[in-house]
């Protein structure tokens, strides 16, 4: 069994939505098809696929199989094109998208030594926290964070996750002292998004349970940065992402409170649309990105806190 061929051919039969579809795809028969998922998953020894005359649905290890199969097929077609894009040179404009809160924060970082590895490379960068077609508005490659979705036919590199954490001045602590639980938030002065299912209580996870911790605002703003000064200056507790956090705390201006709590999560991600066929200019900013984000199952800007 070409096992490679196996994997590549099951990721389709998903992707398609059926073994006809994935076939025609693939330009190869239908039953070659179905040889390569029986013998997938005789050699496994276990059922990815479940099949029913009209449906076709992946069993919970054919769910996590293909979380991991994607990963390897995208490792192999990325050593491929770098192997065969080493000799070209990247140029011409990168239009680059990417969410506010990690473009502020860390992109704009980070450009400086992109730009310096790829001279003739101009970049075109567009921020926004709405709703972005990658395609239909001609950017190169995005970096979405959070719930904001994107086509599942693009490709997609988790770059690192992000804790939504508590934090407050120094200032602030000393005035009015440091809460000890989620349940102690709620005699301390907030500073809140103006998020409606923000607004008069934060979900807390204490304890590998969710707490909804009733707040009191002392100020509600729909702007981070008007919020960020109002916490350094020491009017209250603050709920941010840690990927707009690792200055201030590294400076002292802002600490994590209550650390081992947190309102969730924000995964990170690198997108766009093809890994066959990459212009040297995109392969060129996704060998960038990835690798400075090795750890993408991690929080990079909470490490040192």
């Amino acid at each position: 069994m070409d096992r490679l061929q196996s994997m590549r051919v099951f990721a389709k039969v998903v992707e398609q939505g059926s073994f006809a579809r994935a076939a025609t795809a693939m330009d190869m028969s239908n039953t070659v098809v179905t040889r390569n998922i029986a013998d997938l998953e005789a050699h496994l020894g276990t059922r990815l696929l479940n099949r029913t005359t009209r449906k076709l649905s992946l069993t919970e290890t054919g769910k996590q199989y293909l979380e991991r199969v994607r990963q390897i097929l995208t490792d192999i077609d990325d050593a491929d094109a770098i192997a065969s894009s080493s000799a070209r040179k990247a140029s011409g404009t990168l239009r680059i998208y990417c969410h506010p809160g990690f473009g502020q924060y860390q992109l704009a970082k980070l450009l400086p030594l992109y730009a310096a590895t790829v001279p003739d490379v101009v970049l075109d960068v567009t921020m926004a926290d709405h709703a972005v077609d990658i395609v239909e508005e001609g950017f190169d490659v995005g970096i979405f964070m959070g719930l904001q979705k994107f086509d599942a036919s693009l490709i997609a590199r988790r770059l690192a996750t992000s804790n939504v954490v508590l934090c407050a001045s120094p200032d602030y602590i000393a005035r009015r002292g440091e809460p000890l639980t989620p349940v102690d938030v709620s005699s301390h002065d907030c500073l809140n998004f103006a998020f409606e299912q923000l607004r008069h209580s934060w979900p807390v996870t204490w304890e590998n349970k969710q707490v909804d911790v009733p707040i009191t605002a002392r100020m509600v703003s729909n702007n981070i940065s008007v919020l960020r000064q109002a916490a350094i200056a020491g009017m209250g507790i603050m709920v941010r992402s840690s990927v707009s956090l690792d200055d201030d705390f590294s400076s002292g201006r802002l600490v994590q409170l209550l650390k081992g709590h947190h309102l969730g999560q924000m995964s990170l991600s690198l997108v766009y649309p093809s890994r066959r066929l990459l212009s040297y200019k995109v392969r060129s900013f996704v060998d960038f990105m990835t690798a400075r984000f090795p750890r993408p199952e991690s929080d990079p800007w909470l490490a040192h806190v």
